[in-house]
């Protein structure tokens, strides 16, 4: 049942005009200075990991599947923290919160939901390949071919982004209270949600949807793959080799831990449950810390990567003395 003081609103003219109010940090007036220094520095060190990363192996002639994969996954989250971070370090630099339109509200809701279900796919993707790498290591080759890599990626984006275009649509849907106070430094879908004028939990139906297609499904396939890959690791005699082809899963197990871990707690819930101080902190840490994680798990973990690095690093060093 609708709620009193519901906007009664026209989807073409009055969507269009409407704004709602990002509060942001404005409870926290007495930091904005220092934690607008800290999230700048954080979100240039995340773009210039990402970045490096991304074009080390685009100037890369030959790529590996992983090495394909980890090349997506860095553009997924130099597009992340694009679409979340500079409006809430705006938030920090005005005092009363910062306004965003309706429709640039659906706008970061939907590319936001959409490159983290096109990263959770791409995780499940990641996973089968380190299946056939430790399962049919002598197949490996036919199995991930280029062809089936790039087929993957776009099912990976394209899937995505169908979830989420159906999300933003039956959110933006929804009567809204007149407030209009989104009490978050972005549009995420819990705190949008908090706005609708219904008592019901019809709303959170297609949120459930969304965490079934675009988190469920991808963490049972990469379930399903992990339990292939332990199965297989059994059968392998020698401790040693055990443990380096086990040592291949760990920088993808840390990341999707990392991710899964901040996806879970934040939409797998019902709306009572909401709590936008707590919520705020999940998000900082889900859009900021973590992908800032990824370059240096990978980096650090994964020799392929410290490899195509340090080639970038000397073609650099050669073109500077040329």
């Amino acid at each position: 049942m609708p709620c009193e003081g519901c906007m009664e609103r026209d989807n073409v003219s009055t969507g269009a005009t409407m704004e709602f109010l990002l509060l942001g940090f404005s409870e926290l007036l007495h930091l904005r200075v220092p934690l607008f220094l800290i999230f700048l520095i954080v979100h240039l060190v995340t773009l210039a990991g990402n970045m490096m990363i991304f074009m080390a192996v685009v100037m890369e002639p030959s790529r590996p599947p992983m090495i394909f994969f980890l090349c997506q996954l860095s553009a997924i989250e130099l597009c992340y923290t694009l679409v979340v971070v500079p409006k809430a370090l705006f938030s920090l630099v005005v005092v009363d919160g910062s306004t965003i339109s309706f429709l640039g509200c659906a706008a970061q809701m939907h590319f936001f939901v959409a490159l983290g279900g096109a990263e959770c796919f791409l995780l499940a993707a990641m996973s089968y390949d380190r299946f056939v790498a430790i399962c049919h290591p002598l197949r490996y080759a036919a199995l991930m071919s280029e062809g089936l890599c790039l087929r993957l990626a776009l099912t990976c984006g394209l899937g995505a982004s169908a979830v989420a275009l159906g999300l933003t649509v039956a959110v933006f849907r929804l009567p809204f209270c007149q407030s209009r106070r989104i009490n978050h430094f972005f549009c995420d879908v819990p705190a949008v949600l908090h706005l609708a004028c219904t008592q019901s939990y019809t709303p959170e139906l297609p949120l459930l949807a969304a965490c079934l297609l675009l988190l469920l499904l991808p963490f049972l396939l990469i379930l399903a793959s992990y339990v292939c890959i332990v199965v297989a690791l059994l059968h392998i005699t020698s401790p040693v080799g055990r443990g380096k082809a086990f040592s291949t899963c760990i920088s993808h197990l840390a990341i999707t831990l990392l991710h899964y871990g901040c996806a879970t707690f934040i939409y797998i819930r019902p709306k009572s449950s909401y709590s936008p101080a707590r919520d705020k902190v999940v998000s900082l840490v889900y859009t900021n810390i973590t992908p800032l994680m990824y370059p240096l798990i990978y980096s650090l973990r994964n020799k392929e990567i410290r490899g195509i690095l340090r080639k970038m690093l000397r073609r650099k060093k050669t073109a500077q003395v040329n």
